[in-house]
């Protein structure tokens, strides 16, 4: 029997049944089929790492030419996730990724949750 989503969430709210989703899940090393993210373009940082990722991925990847700057940068990690986070990268930790360290930041909450975006740029 096939069920239509309209009936599907009708059956929902009715009461007749309940899920409550609290996170995305998945994990970071979760696959769901979907094809990889494609690789970063040159002029940029290798692709971030995102804990706690979606099946359709949150994304980041920082411009080389980003590492330079004296101020703040503020980067949206939506990627192909159906929902946005934001990141953001205090002017010390572009410097110190561009001298290769790996730096670590959590991204802001959306949908009652975040993700860590650890990012090396080699």
């Amino acid at each position: 029997m096939d069920v239509s989503r309209k009936r599907f969430i009708e059956t929902m709210a009715s009461g007749s049944a309940l899920l409550l989703f609290t996170s995305c899940g998945g994990g970071s090393d979760y696959n769901s089929g979907a094809p990889a993210p494609a690789p970063a373009p040159a002029n940029s940082c290798r692709p971030a790492t995102i804990s706690d990722n979606h099946p359709a991925p949150h994304a980041l990847v920082i411009a080389r030419s980003d590492l330079d700057s004296m101020t703040a940068i503020t980067y949206d990690i939506q990627g192909s996730a159906d929902h946005s986070h934001s990141v953001t990268f205090s002017a010390v930790q572009l410097a110190q990724l561009k001298a290769g360290m790996t730096v670590a930041v959590s991204s802001t909450v959306t949908l009652s949750h975040d993700h860590t975006v650890s990012v090396t740029c080699v």
